[in-house]
């Protein structure tokens, strides 16, 4: 990692070293993903195992696990996991029960508008599997699914680790389906044989996973595209190196891709985080994860202020911000690009990714700009409505005419008129 001077290298200059690019052509791997859709959608269920024989487990033979095994694998789940789990659990829930928003109607003489708002039908998760597993993502997307009152969810994962079983029991997962990768999205997106059609995909995956979301994008919604996971430290001189060091090598453990900055207006305080990160890297299981993702997206800024380390956050627009400054709440507002922000010296990383109820599952490569967190939202939709009194319409129909005509659409005026003159007719 190297110290970068804003100073001397100029605050746009140093912009743009931040941003990252999501989803890079990649014309290999669209072309793989791409014969998968094709073969999902012409074969189903032959498809989908015969590709998980070849990617995930070669004694694969039913795609979907008994409902049974939920219970069984959360009996027998050690007791210290599984009560943080419930724990956890009861932290999302909470967090995302208080997101629910309700139907509204505006009341006036002569018009109702309003909007209805209602859950979708069914939600898809994706949970990651390969080496590792991943029972607190299971937690972060069904909870907000069942908060937001889903009908139905249902998860694919190549793993049927215990913890994910023991943790779709805990959430309230309807059906898991052992598919990974980019079949996992087509068989949500398109439906098989015994994978049914989802109304949203939701949940982290592979550059894989990523370009099938964006392919069949719009034959079902779609929660994000998550590039590679990314930690941006802002800090004073008061904060803590030894913290600051361990919340960069926290999501920078995760893959080589992933980045993780320091933003601080302290040349000491860069100094002795820089010295922290060396020391923590050599007692690190992953160290070699860890060195590689650091030497090609680790960097140390040093500005002038304060203010300029949350415009260079702001720049970056991190997935994770972690705000290590003597008053987090007076600087909040100026904080205006961020997936989630962990304020203050003793709010590390891991209690967002685990613990205290908003959802892990956040906007990556600097799309915090323009997109927020999976949240209960994610899984309603709204339909307006509009009702008008034959009053009402003689109010402004005269109106509604002069602004189709000025558009050209001669049927919506006339469609206005054909009204007037029922009305006309009705009052003689």
């Amino acid at each position: 990692m190297q110290v970068t001077y804003v100073s001397e290298m100029g605050l746009e200059h140093c912009k743009r070293m931040v941003r990252r690019e999501l989803l890079q052509d990649n014309p290999e791997v669209e072309a793989t993903v791409r014969a998968i859709i094709s073969r999902v959608k012409a074969e189903g269920d032959s498809a989908l195992l015969d590709l998980g024989r070849k990617f995930d487990d070669a004694k694969l033979v039913n795609l979907e696990l008994d409902k049974t095994e939920f219970v069984a694998a959360y009996n027998a789940l050690d007791t210290e996991l599984r009560s943080a789990l419930e724990k956890a659990a009861a932290n999302i829930r909470a967090f995302h029960s208080a997101q629910r928003s309700e139907s509204w109607m505006d009341v006036k003489p002569g018009r109702v508008v309003g909007q209805v708002i209602r859950p979708l039908r069914r939600a898809g998760l994706y949970i990651p599997g390969g080496t590792a597993s991943y029972p607190s993502t299971v937690l972060m997307t069904a909870i907000p699914a069942r908060a937001a009152g889903v009908e139905e969810v249902i998860m694919c994962s190549p793993s049927a680790h215990s913890a994910v079983l023991a943790a779709a029991h805990i959430a309230g997962v309807d059906r898991m389906f052992l598919v990974g990768g980019a079949q996992a999205i087509a068989a949500m997106a398109l439906g098989t044989e015994t994978v049914p059609v989802v109304d949203k995909i939701v949940g982290p995956g592979n550059v894989y996973v990523n370009i099938a979301k964006k392919m069949l994008w719009g034959v079902v919604d779609m929660d994000m595209l998550a590039g590679p996971s990314e930690v941006c430290v802002v800090a004073d001189g008061d904060a803590d190196p030894e913290c600051a060091a361990m919340d960069l090598l926290t999501q920078v453990e995760h893959d080589v891709e992933c980045a993780g900055y320091l933003i601080t207006n302290s040349p000491e305080f860069a100094q002795r985080v820089l010295e922290a990160v060396g020391r923590r890297l050599s007692n690190l299981p992953r160290k070699s994860i860890l060195e590689s993702a650091l030497n090609a997206h680790g960097m140390i800024f040093v500005t002038r202020d304060l203010k300029e380390s949350c415009d260079l956050a702001n720049a970056c627009s991190p997935e994770h911000l972690a705000l290590m400054v003597r008053d987090p709440f007076a600087v909040l507002g100026d904080i205006t690009n961020a997936g989630a922000i962990l304020m203050g010296n003793y709010s590390p990383q891991t209690l967002g990714d685990y613990w205290a109820g908003p959802s892990h599952t956040l906007p990556t490569s600097g799309t915090a700009r323009f997109s927020s967190p999976l949240h209960t939202g994610t899984f309603i939709k709204k339909s307006s409505f509009i009702y008008y009194s034959e009053s009402e319409l003689s109010r402004c129909s005269s109106d509604l005419t002069t602004l189709a005509r000025a558009e050209g659409f001669e049927a919506h005026a006339q469609a206005v008129e054909a009204r007037s003159n029922t009305i006309a007719k009705d009052q003689q």
